[in-house]
């Protein structure tokens, strides 16, 4: 970063960690609300208590992994666009 550059909100480490502390205060709220909320479920399994939130992770993960093996496949050489 150059002097004259006004620091964005998340060059501090101060910020990156108030915002990650944000979200895990949020995230236990939304889990807790889990024993308040009524949910009309299909299954017998969605009454498990914190499914969705387990259900939301192993979700994003398997996004990530899938994301990796897609890198794999569309990858291309750094010298693709390079005319002979």
């Amino acid at each position: 970063m150059t002097p004259d550059e006004n620091p964005h909100f998340f060059d501090k480490p101060g910020n990156v960690k108030l915002t990650l502390r944000v979200l895990y205060v949020a995230c236990a709220i939304l889990l807790a609300v889990d024993f308040i909320h009524h949910r009309h479920v299909l299954h017998d399994w969605e009454n498990l208590w914190g499914f969705y939130a387990f259900y939301g992770f192993v979700a994003c993960w398997l996004l990530v992994e899938l994301a990796k093996l897609m890198r794999v496949v569309l990858m291309r050489p750094p010298d693709y666009y390079e005319e002979d």
